[in-house]
C-alpha cells in the first residue's frame, strides 16, 4: 500500500477522553474512531489487524475440529425467556420490539440460539460430538463503556459451543479449547494467565476459566500464588483459611466467648471503618462491617471484618440470587432504625450472611442500629445467630494459598480476553436439545461454551506492546510487516530504489506500506513509530553504495546498515522467528 493513498488519519495530540494507553494510541494512530460511547469504526489499519487476529483464531479453532457458522444477531426474546435468562441478564441486554410488538434482543452471546439450532437438527448420539463456532458482532449495553475497545457496547467476539453425550466427552472438548486458547494468545504475542473464574450469568455445572492478559490497565484483579500454579480471578479466589473452615477445621462452637455484656457507646459522625479506626484507636480486625443489600428485592445483611471487603459474587452464589445491590438510605433506615453507617448485626430481623472470620471473633465492635452509636463486646453466636456462615470476602495480598502450604497470594491486574465454560445441561434441558443414546434413552446434550473478545485483543496487545513512540505490533498480527521509507521524495535514486524494493517484497507476498508522502523524514519516522509496523527500511543517501537502514520497531538500539540486496532475506528470517 502507498501511504499517500492510504486512509491513515494520524493525530498529533492524545484524545482528551482516552484513559488507557491502548485507547490513546489506537485513536492517535488512525486505527479506530468513536461513533458514540462504546461504539467504534475500524479504519483500514485497525481492520487489517482485526482480520489478522481473526485468521489466527480461525486456524486454531479449526484445528480442534470445530466448524464455523454464522448465527443471527437479532434473537427472539422468547428463547431467552425459555432459558430463564431474559430477566437474569439485566440491563446490559439490548431489547427491542418489531413493528408487530414482538420482543427481540441483540445478541450479547448465543447459547440460546445455538442450542435451539442443534435441538432441531441432531437427535442421535451418532451425530455427536459436535462443536460449532462463529466470529460475529455482539451487543451489550454497558453502563460505563470506557478504555476504548476494552469495554464497548458493540464488539467482535469468537464464540464456540460444544455438544457431547457425556461429561467425559465435554472434558475432552474443553481441554482441546483450553489448549487452543493458549496457542492463539501466544501467536498474538500476549502474556496471559488462565485463572479459575465464576460462571456469572452464563452459568453451568462444571469448571470455568478466564484468560487474562496481564496489564496494569486491566479492570480485573488476578490472584496468583507465589509458590505454585494457583490462579483465580477475585470473584472466585479463596484462601487457605476458607478451605480449612469448609473442612470443619475451624469449629465456631470451640471458640472461647467473651462474657462481658454489650456496651453501646457514642460515636458521633463515625460512619465509616476508616473514621472508627481513627476515632477509636482500634484496627480493622476488631470491627464488624455490616452492609445491607437487596437480594432479589429482599433485604439481607452481610458481615465481614472491618479490614476485609465483601465479595458480592460469593454472596450472590450463596443466596442463589439473581440480583444484588446495596440498600438505599431509606431501606437502611427501615431495616436498622438508624442512619447509614451505624448498622450492626444485633437484633436485625433479616438474614445474616456471616463471613467465617467474623464467626470466630471472640468479641468485636459493631454498629448499634442507633444513629451515632456503636457497641463494644459484640460476640458472634451469643449476640447474633450464625445460621449462614461462609466465605463472603475478597482475598487479600499475603493470604495463604489454598493449593499449597508455603505460598502467599499476590494480586496483579489483568484484562479478560477469553472465557471457557462447562455448561452441562443448563441450556439443553430447557431448550430441548436431546439425543437418543445407545440404549434408546433420551438424554440432554452436555454442553460447553468458549468465547474470545476478538476486537478487545487489539487493545490488550497494545497494553503489553508499546513505548513512548507508540505501538509495537507483533509481526503475526501487524497491519503491514514492513514500513518502507525513502528519505527524500524528490531524490530520483532513492525513489527508484524504494519502488524496486516495494515491487520485490510485494511479489514475495510480504505486506508493505510505502511512505511516498512529500513529508520531512522526522514526520515519517514519528508516524512509523506511532503505528508500530515491526520492520522499518529507510532508503537515504546510502543507496548510492547499495545500502539501506534496517530497524526493528521493538529494538531500542540504533538502525543498522545492510545491503538492499539482503532486505528480502532478512525480512523472511525475521518473520520466521516471530
Amino acid at each position: 500500500m502507498r501511504q499517500k493513498q492510504a486512509f491513515v488519519p494520524t493525530m498529533r495530540e492524545i484524545p482528551a477522553d482516552a484513559e488507557a494507553i491502548s485507547h490513546q494510541l489506537l485513536v492517535k494512530g488512525g486505527f479506530i474512531r468513536q461513533l458514540t460511547a462504546g461504539v467504534y469504526s475500524f479504519l483500514p489499519l485497525g481492520r487489517r489487524v482485526l482480520r489478522n487476529i481473526e485468521a489466527i483464531v480461525r486456524e486454531e479453532i479449526d484445528r480442534t475440529g470445530a466448524q464455523e457458522v454464522l448465527l443471527p444477531a437479532l434473537q427472539p426474546a422468547d428463547l431467552w425467556q425459555q432459558s430463564g435468562r431474559y430477566e437474569v441478564y439485566g440491563p446490559e441486554l439490548v431489547r427491542l420490539k418489531d413493528r408487530s410488538g414482538r420482543e427481540f434482543a441483540l445478541g450479547p452471546t448465543h447459547e440460546e440460539v445455538i442450542t435451539h439450532l442443534v435441538a432441531g437438527e441432531i437427535s442421535s448420539y451418532r451425530k455427536l460430538p459436535v462443536t460449532l463456532y462463529q466470529v460475529q458482532t455482539k451487543f451489550r449495553d454497558e453502563r460505563r463503556p470506557r478504555f476504548g475497545l476494552l469495554r464497548c457496547r458493540e464488539f467482535v467476539m469468537k464464540d464456540a459451543y460444544s455438544f457431547d453425550t457425556d461429561p467425559e466427552g465435554l472434558d475432552k472438548t474443553y481441554n482441546a479449547m483450553y489448549n487452543a486458547y493458549h496457542r492463539i494468545f501466544e501467536r498474538c504475542g500476549l502474556q496471559i494467565r488462565a485463572v479459575e473464574a465464576d460462571a456469572g450469568s452464563i452459568g453451568g455445572e462444571g469448571g470455568t476459566h478466564e484468560f487474562m492478559a496481564i496489564a496494569e490497565s486491566g479492570e480485573d484483579d488476578v490472584v496468583t500464588c507465589s509458590c505454585c500454579t494457583y490462579a483465580a480471578n477475585m470473584e472466585k479466589a479463596i484462601n487457605r483459611e476458607s478451605v480449612d473452615f469448609a473442612s470443619d477445621e475451624h469449629q465456631v462452637s470451640a471458640i472461647a466467648r467473651e462474657s462481658a455484656p454489650l456496651d453501646p457507646f457514642h460515636t458521633p459522625g463515625m460512619r465509616t471503618i476508616e473514621e472508627l479506626i481513627e476515632g477509636l484507636g482500634v484496627n480493622g480486625a476488631e470491627l464488624i462491617k455490616t452492609l445491607l443489600y437487596m437480594a432479589d428485592g429482599k433485604p439481607v445483611a452481610v458481615l465481614v471484618r472491618g479490614d476485609h471487603s465483601i465479595n458480592e459474587t460469593k454472596v450472590i452464589n450463596a443466596l442463589g440470587a439473581i440480583t444484588l445491590e446495596l440498600a438505599d438510605t431509606e431501606t437502611v433506615k427501615r431495616v436498622t432504625g438508624a442512619g447509614t453507617g451505624f448498622a450492626g448485626p444485633v437484633g436485625l430481623d433479616v438474614p445474616l450472611l456471616v463471613d467465617y472470620e467474623v464467626s470466630i471473633m471472640p468479641r468485636a465492635i459493631a454498629g448499634a442500629n442507633v444513629t451515632d452509636y456503636h457497641s463494644r463486646n459484640v460476640v458472634p453466636g451469643r449476640d447474633f445467630a450464625l445460621a449462614q456462615v461462609g466465605d463472603f470476602r475478597n482475598v487479600q495480598e499475603g493470604d495463604s494459598c489454598p493449593s499449597c502450604t508455603e505460598g502467599k497470594l499476590t494480586i496483579i491486574r489483568g484484562i479478560e480476553i477469553g472465557h471457557v465454560f462447562k455448561l452441562g445441561t443448563k441450556y439443553s434441558e430447557k431448550l430441548g436439545a436431546q439425543f437418543v443414546n445407545t440404549a434408546g434413552e433420551s438424554k440432554p446434550m452436555i454442553m460447553g461454551c468458549y468465547g474470545i473478545g476478538v476486537s478487545r485483543l487489539l487493545s490488550a496487545i497494545i497494553e503489553q506492546n508499546n513505548d513512548e513512540g507508540g505501538m509495537i505490533w507483533p509481526a503475526s498480527i501487524a497491519p503491514y510487516k514492513v514500513h518502507l521509507i525513502p528519505v527524500a521524495h524528490q531524490d530520483a535514486a532513492q525513489m527508484d530504489a524504494a519502488e524496486r524494493l516495494y515491487a520485490e517484497l510485494t511479489a514475495a507476498g510480504i505486506e508493505v506500506l510505502l511512505d511516498d508522502r512529500e513529508e520531512r523524514l522526522g514526520v515519517k519516522l514519528k508516524d512509523s513509530d506511532l503505528i508500530g509496523i515491526p520492520l522499518r527500511v529507510v532508503i537515504g543517501k546510502g543507496i548510492a553504495d547499495g545500502m539501506v537502514e534496517w530497524k526493528e520497531r521493538r529494538s531500542s538500539g540504533p538502525a543498522e546498515r545492510i545491503a538492499i540486496t539482503e532486505v528480502l532475506a532478512s525480512i523472511n528470517a525475521h518473520i520466521a522467528q516471530s
